[in-house]
């Protein structure tokens, strides 16, 4: 797949059924599930003080409120996604109450899991029991729980995951799996959800939706008929023979399990404001300050052996001397640091792993060469500012694979929040040259680097390049992860109280793309300020 395709919706994991899906690697990964016509409700990440954080298009509604650190200084996620589970019989609208928890909850960050997606899939004997309705699909032995406890873990523990996507009409999983990453909060909704003891400890939120079997024959036959392709007389003798003794063995029995029984489904709304109220103060218990403890932690150390810095040459320097000076016009600006972009990115490649390889020259002799030693080299840009120095990399790097992710800061909390990532198929196998034009307190680089290693990225494969650091980022990239490899062309010292670089360079993305940099600017903002 080419690295410009898209990834998949962060907002759900079967998509179609909450907003317009994409494929595998795309913006939409990021992309919360939203609905309207319920009043906001208290935030626990950053919003706009004047309007709500949305963008509207013909196609979709669009939360551009970013996600906020979801680790600490050191790097490491300091708690796990809060989990509600949903339990209930078939159609009892467990679906839909998790709908009303998510507008509800107006959290952009929070995924719904199906149970669904989990089915096993079926051999050809079990296909043809499939296909006359004697396939018993109630039954917990239906349910691949390997995968399922497996995957929700790794959500729960901020990872990136595969989820395979079930075809209802064929009884079988489709060939492209859904990626699913970024989660706050996790909805995870099925007939069996209390079923499994490990599945159960994965829960923090145990709700039963407790519907009357009338309601829910009626329900099933509406949505096997109409979106599922079946007959009546189909969905009646599946419902006699398996549904509804399954129901009676199986779910009904783990209602006792559930921290909150849901009476009517849906339209219980006090219900579900007492389950939102509960999420937003477990929410409020995990916010972080990742910028301030960067701020005053690792003074006075030494450079880590994993810096290194392009000698200060005449040439070198005579370029830091030329973007510096707040004289200096835009297109010198721009020549110039595409100069040092290039020599950097020449030096970043040396790191990389290398081999012997013997080649023949035209003379008919054999000459010992080194030829890189990986999968593949892929590049990911850290925007708006990182996407400058892909150019460079793309002139030494033939066929090179590109990312982006967009972190910018907030203007209220201070804190870097993630929006928008794009990432290659596979990157988990790929070295990765991490690309941003300045970095000051080093917060936006460890988000980036902490999404990489959500995403399976080795930390030894992962190298940091940056035209222009201060110390304060350098102490707080290196003690968070000591094996990513950091390569600039010079150091600063001091970083002021509005976390500039000082003496620094100014806002390199305006600099360079022509724009006015607002008043409170940092050296680690992206494009426009969240809000």
């Amino acid at each position: 797949m080419a690295c410009g395709s898209l990834q998949s919706s962060l907002g759900e994991v079967w998509m179609s059924r909450i907003m317009h899906g994409g494929g595998e690697g795309s913006l939409d990964r990021l992309l919360p599930s939203v609905s309207s016509g319920l009043s906001a409700r208290k935030r626990t990440t950053s919003q706009c003080k004047s309007e709500p954080p949305l963008l509207r298009t013909s196609k979709r509604t669009i939360y551009t409120a970013g996600r906020p650190p979801w680790y600490n200084e050191h790097g490491t996620q300091s708690k796990d996604a809060f989990v509600i589970g949903l339990c209930g019989g078939s159609a009892s609208g467990k679906t839909t109450v998790a709908r009303k928890i998510i507008e509800a909850l107006d959290v952009p960050w929070v995924v719904l899991l199906s149970m669904d997606s989990f089915y096993k899939v079926l051999s050809p004997e079990q296909q043809v029991l499939a296909a006359s309705n004697d396939y018993n699909f109630d039954h917990p032995d239906a349910f691949d729980f390997d995968l399922l406890t497996h995957t929700l873990r790794k959500l729960k523990q901020g990872k990136s995951v595969k989820i395979p996507v079930y075809d209802f009409t064929t009884h079988g999983r489709q060939k492209e799996w859904k990626t699913v990453y970024g989660a706050s909060v996790i909805i995870f909704e099925g007939i069996m959800s209390f079923a499994d003891k490990q599945l159960l400890q994965l829960l923090d939120m145990k709700i039963f939706v407790d519907t009357d079997s009338d309601i829910r024959l009626v329900r099933r036959l509406r949505r096997d008929i109409t979106e599922r392709g079946r007959d009546i007389e189909g969905v009646i003798k599946q419902y006699n023979k398996f549904v509804k003794p399954a129901f009676e063995q199986y779910i009904e029995p783990t209602m006792r399990l559930a921290d909150i029984v849901v009476p009517r489904g849906g339209g219980n709304m006090v219900a579900i404001d007492l389950i939102v109220q509960h999420v937003h103060s477990q929410l409020e218990e995990r916010e972080l300050s990742v910028r301030a403890a960067l701020a005053s932690a690792h003074q006075a150390q030494p450079l880590p052996q994993t810096l290194s810095v392009l000698e200060s040459t005449p040439q070198v320097r005579g370029m830091h001397t030329i973007i510096r000076n707040k004289e200096t016009s835009r297109d010198e600006f721009i020549f110039y640091s595409k100069r040092l972009m290039r020599l950097l990115i020449e030096r970043a490649l040396s790191f990389l792993p290398s081999q012997v390889r013997v080649v023949q020259t035209p003379q008919g002799e054999d000459y010992e060469g080194k030829a890189f030693h990986g999968k593949r080299i892929t590049g990911v840009s850290i925007l708006r500012a990182g996407e400058t120095m892909e150019p460079a990399l793309r002139a030494v790097c033939k066929d090179v694979r590109i990312g982006k992710i967009l972190i910018q800061t907030n203007q209220d909390t201070g804190e870097p929040e993630l929006h928008y990532l794009r990432l290659p198929k596979d990157i988990g196998e790929d070295h990765v040259i991490l690309m941003d034009c300045t970095v000051s307190t080093g917060a936006a680089a460890m988000m980036a680097v902490r999404v990489l290693l959500d995403h399976d990225v080795q930390e030894d494969k992962i190298l940091l390049v940056s035209l222009l650091m201060a110390e304060m980022g350098v102490h707080s990239v290196a003690y968070a992860f000591p094996q990513v490899k950091i390569i600039t062309t010079a150091v600063d010292k001091k970083v002021n109280d509005l976390f500039h670089i000082i003496p620094g360079i100014g806002n390199f993305g305006d600099r360079y793309f022509g724009t006015d940099a607002p008043p409170d600017w940092s050296d680690e903002e992206m494009d426009e300020p969240s809000c």
